[in-house]
């Protein structure tokens, strides 16, 4: 045992692991993917639905690879005769009464029993027909249905709700064939974090009320973002149809979110696809704004910047990037200038069985960003400044009250009603955050970036390209 490691062997490749790996896990370090269903690295170990058998060498039997730890010296067989032919039989068990509904399954395509079968089924069957036992579908809470003829039971749902979000409002129902998913006849699964059960449901059983029907998966473009729900950064995955958001999933990162998000931050992206967008630049001409290109509007702003001294604030959202924030203070490092954001509250909901995450009070993506490029949360005091500044530049604000005898420049995505922003001198257009590249800050200092997940309406264009062109033709240096 080298370096306290565990030295074995899955499929005639040498393996290093640390003492108490799991042969599932140990496996993946080879690229082997054993077969499983009940298995999931973010819950307790189950060992119910036995698709993942292997053959190791001196065992008296095969043993499932989710419940047994490496030993030194061990060799394992995940392609052995035996081994497959036991999963071939798991997977003949549960088509038994598994609907064949796949053309009208919300899962289809992302579906591990599709998968498997395909991987590891037999060609055929020998039961002729399936019986539908239950009823088609049951309401369990405000966003999740339970289909239970498509239920496997691998109680990966129970075992979340039990042992992760300390709400065990779920259980096994009945035993045998009988057996269903059950919900506590007085409780709902409204839960904050009562989504991911979706998430982890490996076939069509427990479905998404927002998402169903509204695309297949192979239509999907999927991208790696940052949830904007709040300041605990959770990695998610922005699933895109025809450049329209249609559903955020958690993406794993085990030092931030593991493999949950809320379901606030799951629903947190209608506002993406808002089509009250501004689409180009506007400048003021005879008391309202009209519409024009962006060398006219750049030719405006730059005007109002080199004609003006003294003061300048900068009312800033903390869920822009760190880059727009950036090129926001260096576009205004000529002038004595302040910066302010205001962050929306509301209540924190945290994941009892996983330490230091939850769905935080604090609904900004980038407050600490903000802060650590010299912004600050004295957002009465930057009003009341604005009131006598020569130049206040409003960074996607768009319901922003300001008050000011000085010239306004408005960069942002949609107007306000009645927002004093329609009295702007200039209106940038720029991109939401599924529309470019950036980085936010975590509430604990760490450093995440998003990326382009559809294209930004009209001629609207990055923040950070926008106002770093602006400081560019300014002369001014980068922020340090």
């Amino acid at each position: 045992m080298a370096d306290g490691l565990i030295n074995l062997t899955i499929d005639g490749a040498p393996v290093s692991v640390p003492p108490g790996t799991l042969v599932i896990e140990a496996a993946k370090q080879a690229g082997v993917l054993v077969p499983h269903y009940c298995y999931h690295p973010g819950l307790p170990v189950a060992g119910v639905c036995r698709m993942c058998l292997v053959e190791i060498e001196k065992a008296p039997k095969l043993q499932i690879a989710c419940a047994t730890t490496v030993t030194e010296g061990m060799v394992v067989k995940t392609q052995a005769p035996a081994a497959k032919d036991a999963r071939q039989s798991v997977l003949e068990f549960l088509l038994i009464n598994h609907p064949l509904d796949c053309p009208i399954c919300d899962q289809a395509g992302e579906c591990e029993l599709q998968d498997f079968v395909f991987q590891e089924g037999q060609p055929g069957t020998r039961y002729g027909e399936f019986a539908k036992r239950f009823n088609p579908v049951e309401d369990f809470g405000p966003d999740v249905l339970y289909v239970p003829n498509r239920c496997i039971l691998c109680t990966r749902c129970v075992r979340f709700m039990e042992d992760v979000a300390k709400e065990p409002v779920l259980n096994v129902s009945e035993r045998g064939d009988r057996a269903f998913i059950g919900i506590h006849p007085e409780a709902r699964l409204d839960h904050p974090w009562a989504g991911n059960v979706v998430d982890l449901c490996p076939v069509g059983s427990l479905l998404s009320k927002d998402f169903l029907h509204k695309a297949r998966a192979w239509e999907l473009d999927k991208t790696a973002s940052i949830c904007t729900g709040c300041s605990q950064g959770c990695n998610i995955t922005l699933d895109t149809r025809d450049e329209v958001v249609v559903r955020v999933r958690p993406r794993p990162n085990l030092d931030i979110n593991r493999y949950f998000i809320c379901d606030h931050g799951r629903m947190h992206y209608r506002w993406m696809n808002r089509g009250d967008r501004i689409e180009a630049p506007l400048v003021k001409k005879d008391g309202g704004l009209h519409a024009t290109d962006w060398d006219e509007a750049f030719a405006r702003v730059l005007a109002i910047l080199r004609g003006a001294s003294g003061k300048a604030v900068a009312l800033v959202s903390p869920g822009a990037s760190s880059e727009a924030l950036a090129a926001t203070k260096r576009l205004l490092s000529g002038f004595s200038w302040t910066g302010a954001f205001q962050v929306v509250m509301g209540e924190e909901a945290p994941l009892s069985g996983v330490p230091n995450l939850a769905l935080r009070a604090e609904r900004a993506p980038n407050a600490k960003g903000a802060e650590q490029l010299g912004y600050t949360r004295d957002y009465a005091q930057a009003l009341a400044a604005a009131k006598s500044a020569a130049v206040v530049l409003v960074l996607d604000e768009p319901d922003c009250a300001v008050e000011t005898d000085g010239a306004l420049i408005y960069a942002g995505t949609v107007l306000g009603e009645d927002a004093a922003c329609r009295r702007a001198e200039v209106v940038l257009p720029i991109a939401n955050v599924a529309e470019e590249e950036g980085t936010f800050t975590n509430l604990d200092g760490r450093e995440q970036r998003y990326y382009q997940a559809k294209p930004a309406p009209g001629m609207a264009q990055p923040a950070a390209w926008v106002l770093g062109q602006l400081a560019q033709e300014m002369g001014l240096a980068e922020v340090q």
